[in-house]
């Protein structure tokens, strides 16, 4: 009896060393996974992890556009901010805004950078845009009574990939629409022009409205701003119809008529200056949801009679040059408004058609796609350490204006860290 006792004893104790075998094995699996050579590319643009999605849990359209979203984008758990509040309201008075502000800041964690909003109404609180009023809080330098500027915006055509650091803002656009369908169509559009680098045109209007043509003075410089880059048509007219290649529409009328005629393709940016398409569900001239229903990604408008200031609608040039960068659709269409207080920004957030890519194509052979509004230099360095130091491992390779496309190679089981650099 005793025997069998310690022959059971004997097959306890080495299965249990069989099993802390195998589970160093597979740590030390793990580890020399990690530790395998790791490429790094420059930060273009914000991530699912830097955005912070609101909901109004009283409104059911809110949380189900925000469970599709962080679903769909993978926003973390920790980055939804839930609030509840009567809904139905389209401005939202700045003492209850104030409140609602504070429960945000609250549970804002510090490495957020921007804010989804996961609802369309309310779309303003007193006299400012809900978006600027989350970015900036609620300021009345930001309003103007009397067709004057109002405050600037300090993140305008600003280099920042960080504006909560650099700035102390945080830049908010709405996933607005009049249904869920409609919003799961924007959402999904955002998603699919990721890294597509799209092969599209801007059309640039100069319309016969005097007054809504404020910003057309500037089409001319974008259009020799991106010779080359983008495909830039100049139309003295009031619409363009049947086009299949829309990328940006920037325009200046109260009403966009044959909108339902175009393509527009993933990652689009499009709007139209006028004083009141912010005010989307209640607009006596064309809502700026109109951009998105017809296939847009992100659009502006003003929420209260901003009078014809340029800067107070966005920058074709502007908008288009960080875009191209691979910035976001939020940070691309945020730098582009000098004064924002009264323009409420719309769309899919995230959407980040030039973007740069890296795919494997071969064994050791991996393929870099980068878009680029300037001339500049791809650089090569490696290291044994992720902290450094990098030392070039190749030519420094020239990066023309619009699409390039990089191929190198690299041993993927040399452990070391391997980092591309453009400027």
């Amino acid at each position: 009896m005793h025997a069998e006792q310690r022959d059971k004893a004997d097959m306890s104790t080495k299965l249990q060393r069989f099993i802390a075998f195998i589970s160093l094995l597979f740590f030390l699996m793990a580890f020399h996974a990690e530790a395998q050579q790791h490429i790094s590319l420059p930060h273009t643009g914000f991530t699912p992890e830097d955005i912070a999605l609101i909901v109004n849990d009283a409104d059911p359209l809110s949380r189900q556009v925000g469970h599709y979203y962080q679903k769909i984008r993978k926003i973390p758990d920790e980055n939804v901010i839930h609030l509840r509040f009567p809904p139905g309201r389209r401005i939202l008075p700045a003492r209850e805004f104030s409140q609602l502000k504070t429960i945000i800041d609250e549970r804002t964690r510090s490495h957020i950078q921007a804010y989804a909003v996961a609802w369309t109404e309310p779309y303003r609180v007193g006299c400012m845009s809900l978006t600027s009023a989350l970015a900036f809080g609620f300021d009345k330098k930001f309003c103007s009574k009397q067709c004057a500027p109002t405050a600037p915006n300090p993140y305008f055509n600003s280099p920042s990939r960080y504006p909560a650091n650099d700035h102390q803002i945080r830049p908010a656009m709405m996933l607005a629409g009049l249904s869920f369908e409609h919003v799961k169509k924007l959402i999904d559009r955002g998603v699919a022009s990721d890294h597509s680098f799209p092969d599209g045109t801007a059309y640039l209007l100069s319309t016969s409205d005097r007054a809504r043509n404020s910003r057309s003075n500037g089409f001319k410089m974008a259009a020799e701003e991106f010779l080359g880059v983008f495909a830039v048509q100049l139309l003295d007219s009031d619409v363009i119809s049947n086009r299949r290649d829309v990328l940006y529409y920037f325009t200046g009328l109260p009403e966009v008529n044959m909108l339902q005629s175009l393509n527009f393709l993933p990652g689009a940016l499009a709007d139209h200056l006028t004083s009141a398409g912010g005010m989307l569900t209640n607009s006596r001239q064309m809502s700026s949801l109109r951009w998105l229903e017809a296939g847009a990604t992100a659009s502006y408008g003003t929420v209260v009679e901003p009078c014809s200031y340029p800067q107070k609608f966005p920058s074709a040039v502007i908008a288009m040059f960080y875009y191209a960068t691979g910035a976001t659709a939020i940070e691309a269409y945020w730098k582009s408004v000098a004064w924002p207080g009264q323009g409420v920004f719309i769309g899919e957030p995230l959407a980040k058609p030039f973007a740069p890519m890296l795919r494997k194509v071969d064994t050791d052979q991996f393929e870099l796609k980068i878009f680029s509004p300037r001339a500049s230099i791809l650089k090569i360095e490696e290291s044994t350490s992720a902290a450094g130091p990098f030392k070039p491992v190749a030519h420094e390779h020239p990066i023309h204006r619009g699409e390039n496309v990089f191929q190198f190679s690299f041993n993927e089981k040399k452990e070391g860290y391997l980092r591309l650099q453009w400027h």
